[in-house]
């Protein structure tokens, strides 16, 4: 995609709802969920790919034993509801790679970003310098291939209670399929260029 996006005021709301799967809770539930849930997908033989939007979740992933080899892509800005993060990396990633990213949008070079580093199968390490990544989820799961099974990404949901329903808090696993693809390419459809 060749365009800057930008979410509109008025439809900021339906941006929060999940995409997939939310598993709800705390993290330190969430994580051991997902672990055993994933541990299951083994035992039907599918190779693993993940792909991780926020802070917490990476660091989350990153201290799981089980989790951490399977994961291909992070994307991070190192605060957490506005607040520093620091997260141990060691020497996990590959590459690493910063970009900036306003509030509320999606720059139109992470396109080219994902594309590149999902095709150079390493573990890389993208940091929004500037801005955040919330939205980064969105083109991140239209890279990833789907002519072959196993390819998850994952980001954390924060507690929304000022909308018509409630969402809790937890984590978000977005099996990507053909189907995710287009309910994302429609949910970017009401984006705006800016």
């Amino acid at each position: 995609m060749k365009r800057n996006l930008k979410v509109p005021q008025k439809k900021r709301k339906s941006f929060a709802e999940p995409l997939d799967l939310l598993i709800a809770g705390k993290r330190e539930e969430t994580i051991i969920q997902v672990e055993n849930l994933f541990r299951d997908y083994l035992k039907s033989g599918l190779t693993l790919n993940f792909y991780l939007v926020g802070d917490i979740v990476v660091k989350d992933f990153l201290a799981n034993p089980f989790l951490k080899p399977f994961i291909k892509i992070c994307v991070i800005d190192e605060k957490t509801q506005r607040n520093q993060i620091n997260i141990e990396f060691g020497d996990f990633f590959e590459e690493e790679i910063e970009i900036k990213n306003p509030v509320g949008t999606i720059n139109k070079e992470c396109w080219e970003i994902f594309r590149t580093s999902i095709a150079s199968n390493r573990k890389t390490l993208i940091k929004v310098s500037e801005g955040e990544e919330d939205l980064l989820i969105l083109p991140l799961i239209l890279e990833i291939p789907i002519e072959d099974q196993g390819h998850f990404a994952f980001y954390g949901q924060p507690p929304i209670t000022d909308s018509e329903f409630v969402i809790p808090e937890g984590i978000v696993i977005v099996n990507v399929d053909q189907n995710i693809q287009e309910k994302v390419r429609k949910v970017l459809a009401f984006m705006e260029d800016f």
